[in-house]
């Protein structure tokens, strides 16, 4: 029989390991390359950019507009890594406590 007091006691518990979780996202450290590694931009796993690269020779008013392509190339290379890791942290933290439901995707809490 379905014991819904447990059931509420194993909620509260991952909600535990996913705040744990996202808190723990700032400390991942993703970095993103466009341009051969000429524009390097590192975001966290919550998403935030923490520190960008631009090599000297990128440094022209004639390439501006190359350089604000790289940029965003970086930048989203990062982000798109950095959503993968902070999924898989979500994963590993509510491991084993949650029953296998189909369609459960804890993905968005991310």
């Amino acid at each position: 029989m379905f014991d819904m007091m447990k059931m509420m006691g194993k909620m509260k518990e991952v909600q535990a390991k996913v705040k744990e979780a996202q808190e723990n996202l700032v400390h991942i450290k993703v970095t993103g390359e466009s341009g051969g590694g000429m524009v390097k931009a590192t975001v966290n796993g919550k998403k935030e950019v923490i520190n960008l690269d631009i090599d000297q020779d990128l440094v022209k008013p004639e390439d501006k507009e190359m350089l604000q392509d790289l940029v965003v190339a970086a930048v989203n290379k990062a982000l798109q890594e950095a959503e993968v890791l902070a999924k898989e942290e979500l994963k590993k933290s509510t491991e084993g406590m949650l029953p296998n439901i189909p369609g459960l995707d804890l993905g968005g809490l991310v």
